[in-house]
């Protein structure tokens, strides 16, 4: 499995901006593509993903406006992985290479997005160009975890996503 072609990356019907950009931004940093959905049904985006070889779809859905929930498909529509989300927006550069990118996770319930999204999890300390996965602050009342994108130059990025919870499917 080569890292960029595994995941097509996509919204619910009629995103707002604020979505749209969050999704351009995932695919940046994952290295996956991604394509506006219009008025196509899951059953639509599953054939494209499939079309173009994909194993995976990633629909983001928004209340109000802002990514609310990310849904993680196989190409039998069932459900692999679901997590209420709310999204912090990136200003600027990622600076990330998908090629190389990691994830360091301390959070077990999230391990799977290693999986889901085909990167190496890793049990070392990593500098540069990962994912860090760690449990909210204890005081943070909405929050179950947050990913953190840290750049190729070891920087922490604005782009964040607020784990609210894993949904069962």
């Amino acid at each position: 499995m080569e890292t960029g072609d595994k995941v097509l990356i996509s919204t619910s019907r009629k995103p707002s901006q604020k979505t749209r950009t969050f999704c351009k931004n995932l695919s940046h940093a994952f290295g996956f593509d991604y394509t506006n959905r219009g008025k196509s049904s899951l059953r639509d985006m599953l054939v494209k993903a499939s079309q173009m070889n994909h194993d995976t779809l990633l629909l983001v859905y928004q209340i109000k406006g802002n990514p609310s929930k990310l849904t993680f498909y196989d190409l039998k529509a069932q459900e692999k992985l679901a997590l209420l989300i709310s999204a912090n927006e990136m200003n600027g550069r990622l600076n990330i290479d998908p090629e190389n990118l990691k994830i360091k996770s301390n959070v077990r319930e999230l391990d799977i997005l290693a999986e889901v999204l085909g990167f190496e999890l890793s049990n070392k300390p990593l500098e540069s160009n990962y994912l860090r996965i760690s449990y909210a602050d204890y005081d943070d009342e909405k929050n179950f975890a947050i990913i953190y994108f840290v750049n190729s130059n070891g920087e922490q990025l604005d782009l964040q996503i607020n784990v609210k919870k894993v949904v069962d499917s």
